[in-house]
């Protein structure tokens, strides 16, 4: 598959889950990073995962709300789990989108839509481990 890119970023981690990550090329982010099984601070990785998707969705859904010509009223938010398997650990996303503005039937073809085009969500949508669903309010 060819592709023209759009946009390049590149980020490294050099230090394992504790200690920072960052943007080499493409913007200034640097977190620190820290395991989630302890209370040390830092962001992880389930973190970063859940803000990706979250933030993602909820931009493709901004765009297509602007298309049908509507203000941006969705909210995105992902609750992730970590579990222990017998390969080492997996991660379980649950993922709860609200359109408030438009009855149910559009706002189940707009969540159909988005999840289609959004990037991220192309990468993790495939998993059983991933649940995106429309809700009225968030269960978390």
């Amino acid at each position: 598959m060819t592709f023209r890119s759009l946009y390049h970023t590149e980020v490294i981690n050099d230090a394992g889950l504790n200690g920072h990550a960052r943007v080499t090329l493409g913007g200034d982010l640097d977190v620190l990073t820290s395991s989630p099984l302890q209370d040390d601070p830092g962001t992880n990785p389930e973190q970063l995962l859940g803000l990706a998707l979250a933030t993602c969705l909820n931009a493709t859904i901004e765009a297509e709300e602007g298309r049908r010509g509507l203000e941006h009223a969705a909210e995105v938010k992902v609750g992730v789990d970590m579990g222990k398997d017998t390969e080492g650990y997996q991660f379980f996303l649950d993922c709860q989108v609200r359109i408030p503005q438009v009855a149910e039937a559009e706002a189940q073809e707009i969540l159909a839509k988005c999840e289609r085009r959004c990037p991220v969500s192309k990468i993790v949508g495939s998993s059983q481990n991933v649940r995106v669903h429309l809700v009225k309010q968030f269960a978390f």
